[in-house]
């Protein structure tokens, strides 16, 4: 799987695909104590950034039965459905990505937030995410989020630096970010996050550490720092190819690495998941968690993806089809998958070694070298990657699981 597309760093992961029976046709499923959260996905930007693979649309490249007007009927649609198969559960988190979700209006995403709370019931301290453009919000709408249930916003602030952001196809103005967090913050968010990107070509390190500066001086209680991947299929992909642009060296990217960690560990921020760093356990994003420690969760939307009693299973992607479906009763997933104990365990470990409490050392081979070489460090029956590690955490996951 790729990093970029599985749940450590993006909501809502997206699996390999192998086409098998969906969790649909075996009814009702049975309760399950586990931790259970839905990622509701908004297909929809301004603007499509040429090194996004995500299942995100402008309006020009959709047709009809996939407005933005329309789409919070047709999400409710699902989630109505997916609450009869999976029978009674409580909704601990709850994550709009995408896409833009706040291309819809403030109004729409509450309606969807309530029709989740109808379907299923949100715990009394549920987490309740959305993604943002900082050029994608104002006062009013954060306030109407805010009332309605949204008390966790994540920032795409990306870089700090306009040449940056023009390489990425970004377009908002950096002056606007600050505006757009005291606006959320006066709105009464209790959790603010942004996302960072570095790696970007023509960025130099002291570009980054604009960046991470400008990251600091909003105080956000999160920070998500990711670096950049030239994904096949994508127009970034395609300039990269005919040398238009040239990607950074590894030491390089290894280098703005090590400067995040230093910055936002001078403000504060810890990390506890490799690309992720918060103020406290508190500030750390819980929904993301739940991916990360095996919890399920139901996506809705074109493209979402699911996991459920050791099943995952995918929509399909575009959303004229998918609401095309939803409004024939006919089914919206496109394939699924069944996970066996071996791929649990090799899932379980790629996903656990990612986080700061490491995970238990049994079963694992090559610990003992991989401690002498600085990569892990054991923490009683446990193992954690050390600084070095974390820059070279894909070499630790296949040596301990190979």
């Amino acid at each position: 799987m790729n990093l970029d597309e599985r749940p450590p760093t993006r909501p809502g992961g997206r699996p390999s695909v192998v086409v098998g029976p969906s969790v649909a046709a075996f009814g009702v499923a049975e309760p399950s104590v586990a931790a259970f959260g839905v990622y509701v996905h908004i297909p929809f930007c301004t603007v499509r950034c040429g090194y996004c693979d995500f299942n995100t649309y402008t309006a020009d490249e959709l047709g009809e039965g996939a407005t933005r007007a329309s789409y919070a009927d047709t999400a409710i649609a699902e989630i109505r459905r997916a609450a009869a198969t999976t029978g009674p559960r409580e909704i601990s988190t709850v994550f709009f990505g995408g896409g833009t979700p706040t291309q819809l209006p403030a109004a729409d995403l509450v309606r969807v937030l309530r029709a989740i709370d109808e379907a299923w019931g949100l715990a009394d301290d549920v987490e309740v995410t959305t993604e943002a453009n900082p050029d994608s919000v104002d006062p009013q709408a954060l306030q109407t989020l805010r009332a309605g249930g949204f008390n966790r916003i994540s920032f795409g602030v990306q870089s700090a630096v306009p040449h940056v952001l023009a390489v990425l196809d970004r377009t908002h103005d950096p002056a606007r970010v600050p505006d757009a967090v005291r606006w959320a913050r006066a709105a009464g968010f209790e959790q603010v996050s942004v996302d960072l990107i570095y790696g970007s070509p023509t960025e130099s390190v002291d570009d980054w550490r604009r960046t991470l500066d400008h990251a600091v001086d909003l105080a956000p209680d999160h920070v998500s720092a990711y670096a950049l991947i030239v994904e096949r299929g994508t127009a970034f992909a395609r300039r990269v190819a005919r040398g238009e642009l040239v990607m950074p060296d590894d030491d390089e990217t290894a280098d703005k690495y090590l400067l995040a960690d230093d910055v936002l560990g001078a403000a504060g921020l810890s990390w506890y998941e490799l690309s992720n760093w918060a103020l406290d356990d508190a500030a750390r994003c819980r929904h993301n968690e739940l991916y990360w420690n095996g919890g399920e969760w139901w996506g809705i939307g074109p493209g979402a993806h699911s996991f459920l009693q050791g099943r995952r299973w995918w929509n399909v992607k575009h959303p004229a089809a998918y609401a095309q479906r939803l409004a024939a009763g006919e089914t919206v997933e496109a394939g699924s998958e069944a996970i066996d104990a071996d791929t649990a365990r090799l899932e379980d470990v790629m996903l656990r070694m990612r986080l700061r409490e490491g995970i238990a050392a049994d079963g694992l081979i090559g610990v003992d070298q991989l401690v002498r070489d600085d990569l892990l460090e054991r923490q009683g029956d446990r193992v954690t990657l050390t600084l070095t590690g974390r820059l070279l955490a894909d070499h630790v996951i296949r040596t301990v699981t190979a």
